[in-house]
């Protein structure tokens, strides 16, 4: 049982929770996640970990409101408990000194990616982030992106906050000014391979963290397989980071529409 310590809300459907778990804390990298549960019956839900305190032993969770399960999570409140949270799992970014890296999130996406440009920009890089969102309400961290970045770049669908257009809109307005070295993704599938497409272009080395659907997270039950570079990989224990252009989004994308229909019922 992991207690919540702390709990914030980003917008109606997207929550902030900080738990306590002082060993995932103490352990855990930028790109690592965590699958977490609510109640004896509960759904296992993947959630990349935004950050962690070891003086506390917290770490936080973003959660996105969007099925029975994750809805569930984010009606917890400051007192409550998580039933289970393991972890820490997957392969921690590689991070180094490689010159300019543009970090792209979307949606919920930008929570981790938090970490990951923490971790650039304490390396030396010179880090951008271009954040996406449908309306400014719905962008997250950007003051903590701002803290650990040299610039942050804000696209709304609608134009109520920084430019209106989208996440690749951004990332290529950098491209067309200035060498780029590295380009980190996540966010929605479907943002992922545009971003991976606008990169391939122009030649610029992507990594994207793929969000794939889970159940175990040690790649015994195999429902998170991708295909990468014509090889099956397991995005629990392989990833969650790929190289953009190596993954093949469309079959991504059909696994992740496989239970659409039990989700709307």
């Amino acid at each position: 049982m992991n207690k919540i310590v702390s709990k914030e809300h980003f917008s109606a459907n997207v929550v902030k929770l900080e738990v306590e778990a002082p060993l995932i804390a103490r352990s855990r990298k930028a790109g690592h996640f965590v699958i977490v549960r609510a109640g004896e019956k509960g759904e296992r839900i993947p959630l990349t970990i935004a950050s962690s305190d070891t003086t506390k032993g917290t770490i936080t969770l973003v959660i996105q409101a969007v099925g029975g399960s994750s809805r569930k999570i984010t009606e917890l409140n400051v007192g409550d408990y998580l039933t289970d949270v393991v972890g820490p799992l997957g392969q921690a970014t590689h991070i180094e000194k490689v010159g300019t890296v543009v970090c792209a999130g979307g949606g919920v996406g930008v929570a981790p990616l938090l970490p990951i440009v923490e971790a650039f920009h304490k390396a030396g890089n010179r880090v951008i982030v271009v954040l996406a969102a449908r309306t400014k309400e719905l962008v997250i961290l950007e003051e903590q992106m701002r803290a650990h970045s040299d610039e942050v770049i804000i696209m709304t669908d609608d134009g109520s906050y920084g430019q209106k257009g989208l996440v690749t809109q951004g990332v290529e307005e950098v491209i067309n000014r200035e060498p780029v070295h590295l380009c980190v993704t996540i966010g929605p599938a479907i943002m992922m391979k545009f971003v991976s497409l606008l990169t391939k272009k122009y030649n610029v080395p992507t990594v994207a963290s793929l969000n794939t659907i889970m159940v175990d997270g040690t790649g015994m039950c195999g429902a998170c397989r991708i295909t990468v570079g014509g090889k099956t990989k397991f995005v629990c224990v392989d990833g969650p980071e790929f190289d953009a252009h190596q993954v093949d989004f469309d079959e991504m994308l059909m696994r992740l529409g496989a239970y659409k229909g039990i989700e709307k019922k």
